[in-house]
């Protein structure tokens, strides 16, 4: 057999494409699963679960996914990445093109449907200060997988600074895995955690209780922020700062929780509108402006675990042609809101890189760099910002924050749309 015949791609054909294993797309599945549909399941992951989920599902969808896997309805393509989308000009079916970043050589996979939905998740939102690229220093969720995953915590010092619970939630990972938490630096003030706090539901409230008592003993601070890190070769320490004092902080490791952003390139690459707020555009279906396309999870905007389950099969529903009102997507939503309001960033976060600050970790760009420029497509041309193997993911957001450039053109949307062996793109 030749060399272009053992690479040419391999077609699979369905009713429905769901992108993405977490919480959105395992609500969706199940139903879609029991109503006859045959899905093509893709997941860039080896296993379903998505970030929130990586160390294992919850006792409750664990079994219903572990028969889901062996449905006959179901083509799983787990562990694949998507590099190509399109929608084809003659039946309007949504076409991918895959393949599995753990074995490039292996032949490409082309999977079609007429409807698709974009559980897509979010990714973790950077800001850069001086020091922030030193080895040891990573994102909260990036460290809370890390230690899930086995990476070894126990006896390291640690810093989790940022905003927001998911800063409580790495801490008890952390904790259980036998770090030892120096100090959990909240940005948001005291004022704005109670507020917090006081507009709970009682569900909720019941579980930040819970998690509280576990991380009892640990110093927790509002109104603080990192200012500075420094290190010879990796982290060695910190510069905490409440806007009255800053002081000195010894640690090995340091985790950032800013929030997170929605992951819309697969949903751009195709012609999905946006929002204001850089998440993909749904009506209260879960459509989006595509015909057959639809769009559930933290993609459309991020709300945690529960508006992942409601919106997923919420969208599953309206795939089936069924309508309805989702009161618990609404509650969701209502929850997504307050946690926004009480824990937005302060202006002197976005303030800390310095003009020597690296902003570009790809292309080592600094902010002086790129003030140097007028807009995003200027600083990529001369400075290759953006180019390199995130393709704008992190750095196009922090120049949003920080330079006011729109975060819509700070992402090349052609093929390939992740990092691919050029050999998988030779077959057209």
């Amino acid at each position: 057999m030749s060399s272009t015949s053992q690479r040419k791609a391999q077609h699979l054909q369905a009713d429905i494409l769901i992108i993405g294993a977490g919480p959105a797309g395992i609500a969706a599945l199940l139903p879609l699963l029991e109503a006859g549909r045959r899905v093509i399941w893709v997941e860039q992951s080896a296993q379903a679960g998505g970030q929130i989920w990586r160390a294992g599902l919850p006792a409750h969808w664990r079994a219903q996914v572990e028969a889901a896997l062996s449905h006959p309805s179901l083509q799983c393509c787990f562990g694949h990445a998507v590099i190509d989308a399109h929608i084809e000009a003659t039946d309007q079916a949504v076409s991918l093109r895959l393949y599995q970043p753990a074995h490039p050589n292996r032949v490409p996979v082309q999977v079609q449907a007429p409807q698709l939905l974009l559980a897509t998740g979010g990714r973790e939102r950077f800001l850069p200060f001086p020091g922030w690229t030193l080895p040891g220093i990573t994102g909260a969720g990036g460290l809370q997988a890390l230690v899930k995953q086995g990476w070894p915590i126990e006896g390291q010092r640690v810093v989790l600074a940022g905003s927001g619970p998911l800063l409580l939630a790495a801490a008890d990972t952390v904790r259980q895995a036998g770090g030892q938490i120096l100090l959990i630096a909240e940005q948001a003030s005291r004022a704005s955690l109670l507020r917090f706090a006081a507009g709970l539901p009682a569900a909720k409230a019941a579980q930040a209780a819970g998690l509280a008592w576990r991380l009892r003993g640990i110093p927790y601070r509002s109104g603080t922020w990192v200012q500075s890190a420094s290190g010879d070769g990796r982290l060695q320490s910190i510069q905490l700062s409440t806007g009255r004092a800053t002081w000195a902080l010894d640690c090995d490791a340091l985790g950032l929780g800013f929030g997170l952003l929605p992951n819309t390139e697969l949903a751009q690459m195709l012609g999905c509108q946006l929002t204001d707020d850089g998440a993909i555009a749904v009506d209260a279906g879960m459509a989006t402006n595509l015909p057959g396309v639809f769009a559930a999870g933290e993609c459309t905007g991020i709300g945690g675990v529960d508006k992942s389950v409601a919106e997923g099969s919420l969208a599953a529903q309206s795939m089936l042609g069924r309508t309805g009102a989702s009161r618990s997507r609404q509650g969701a939503l209502k929850f997504a809101d307050h946690l926004q309001r009480h824990f937005s960033l302060r202006p002197e976060v976005l303030k800390l890189a310095a003009t020597s600050t690296t902003v570009c970790r790809c292309e080592d760009i600094s902010l002086g760099q790129l003030k140097a420029h007028s807009d995003w497509r200027e600083a990529k041309l001369q400075t290759r910002c953006g180019m390199g193997a995130c393709q704008g993911r992190i750095c196009g957001p922090i120049c949003e924050s920080l330079l006011g450039w729109p975060a819509q053109q700070n992402r090349g949307l052609r093929t390939p749309l992740q990092a691919a062996p050029l050999h998988l793109l030779a077959e057209d």
